[in-house]
C-alpha cells in the first residue's frame, strides 16, 4: 500500500534519474540496521549505523537528519541504562559510530573540496535555506503543495506511529508486539515510536526551511521519500490494530481511496491531466474518481501502444502558470 499510495512509485519508474528512489532505499537499509543493532548497541552495529548515516547523506544531505530518530532512542536507552558498565559499553559504541561516519563519507568530503572548496553543500543549495523552518506547516498542509495532501495515506501511517507512542505503558504482547524483536515491551515500542516521529520532524523542519519549499513542478512533496520505511512501520501499526475490528474496513477503505488517489495524480501529471505546478484538490478528485476510471482503457493503451501521445498538448490540460521563483529544482 506504501509503494502504491506514495510518491516513491513515481520515482522508481517515471522519474528513475532523480534521488529519491535510491534515499528510499539507503533510509530503509539504515532503520532495519537501527532496528537490530538496537537490541544490544554494540560496537560492530553502532560502526555499521554510522557508515549507513554517511551512505544517507551521500544519496542525499537532508537525509543525515533521519539519523535523529535512532540518536534519541540512544540517549533513552542510556537514561534507562542500570550499571556503569553498561553505560560504559553503550559511550564505546557511540565513541565507534563517529570515525566509521567520517571514514564512509570521506569520499563526499573530498568530493565536496574539489567542488566547493569547502565541507559542505554548494552555495546554491545553502542560500535557499531558511532555517527557522517559516514553511513547516504549509509543507504538510497546503492545499496546493502539502505532503498531507498529495499523499493522504501518510496520514493513517502518522496516526499509527502517534498512536504506538503515547498508548498506555501498562500492556505487553499486542499485535503490534510482532513488528520486531526487542520490541516486545511497551517502553521500548514506545521509544521507537519516538524516535521514528522524531524522524518525520527533522525532514518536515528541513523541508520547511527551504525556499523552494512546494517543489512546483515536481510529482508530490518528493523531499519525504526517505521516510517510506518509516510509514511502512506506521500503515502496519494500524493493520495490526484494526485487523480484527470493525475498523477494518473503513480504514482498508481509506487505504484503498489514499492508493487511487495518488495513483490517479500520476496519471494526471503524466498525461497533462493536472496542473503540475499545483494541486487543486477538488478538481483532482473530480479526474480521479470520476474521469479516469472511464478513460483507463484508452490511458492504457496509449501508454503500450502509443507512448508519444502523452507528450501531445491537451486541449483540456489547464494552462500553465507564469514562472515562479518555487519553480526552482
Amino acid at each position: 500500500a506504501i509503494w502504491l499510495g506514495t510518491p516513491l512509485l513515481f520515482y522508481m519508474y517515471v522519474a528513475p534519474p532523480m534521488s529519491h528512489a535510491c534515499s528510499a532505499f539507503a533510509a530503509a537499509l539504515f532503520l532495519w540496521t537501527w532496528l537490530r543493532v538496537r537490541r544490544t548497541w554494540s560496537a560492530a552495529g553502532c560502526a555499521a549505523l554510522g557508515a549507513l548515516a554517511a551512505l544517507m547523506g551521500m544519496v542525499r544531505e537532508q537525509d543525515v537528519f533521519i539519523a535523529a530518530g535512532p540518536a534519541l532512542d540512544f540517549a533513552g536507552t542510556w537514561w534507562r541504562a542500570e550499571g556503569r558498565e553498561v553505560r560504559r559499553r553503550l559511550l564505546a559504541g557511540a565513541l565507534v559510530a563517529i570515525p566509521a561516519f567520517a571514514v564512509a563519507f570521506l569520499p563526499q568530503a573530498l568530493a565536496y573540496l574539489a567542488l566547493n572548496g569547502r565541507l559542505g553543500p554548494s552555495p546554491l543549495v545553502t542560500r535557499k535555506m531558511t532555517w527557522t523552518a517559516p514553511h513547516a506547516l504549509g509543507v504538510l498542509a497546503s492545499p496546493a503543495h502539502g505532503f498531507l495532501v498529495w499523499t493522504p495515506l501518510a496520514v493513517l501511517a502518522l496516526a499509527g506511529l502517534a498512536w504506538l507512542a503515547w498508548r498506555p505503558l501498562g500492556r505487553d504482547g499486542g499485535p503490534e508486539a510482532g513488528l520486531g524483536q526487542g520490541l516486545e515491551r511497551p517502553a521500548d515500542r514506545r521509544l521507537v515510536a519516538l524516535a521514528m516521529l522524531a524522524m518525520v520532524t527533522v525532514q518536515v523542519y528541513v523541508a520547511g526551511s527551504v525556499e523552494s519549499w512546494t517543489v512546483a513542478g515536481a510529482f508530490g512533496q518528493r523531499r519525504f521519500v526517505a521516510l517510506t520505511a518509516v510509514l511502512v512501520v506506521g500503515l502496519a501499526v494500524v493493520g495490526a490494530r484494526v485487523s480484527r475490528r470493525t475498523a477494518a474496513w473503513p480504514v482498508g477503505v481509506a487505504a484503498a481511496l489514499a492508493v487511487w488517489w495518488n495513483l490517479g495524480l500520476m496519471v494526471q501529471f503524466g498525461t497533462g491531466l493536472m496542473d503540475r505546478q499545483r494541486l487543486e484538490p477538488a478538481r483532482n478528485a473530480r479526474v480521479t474518481f470520476l474521469v479516469l476510471p472511464r478513460e483507463l482503457p484508452s490511458i492504457a493503451r496509449r501508454y503500450l501502444f502509443d507512448r508519444a501521445s502523452f507528450y501531445a498538448p491537451r486541449r483540456d490540460a489547464p494552462p500553465a502558470p507564469p514562472a515562479s521563483p518555487d519553480a526552482r529544482p
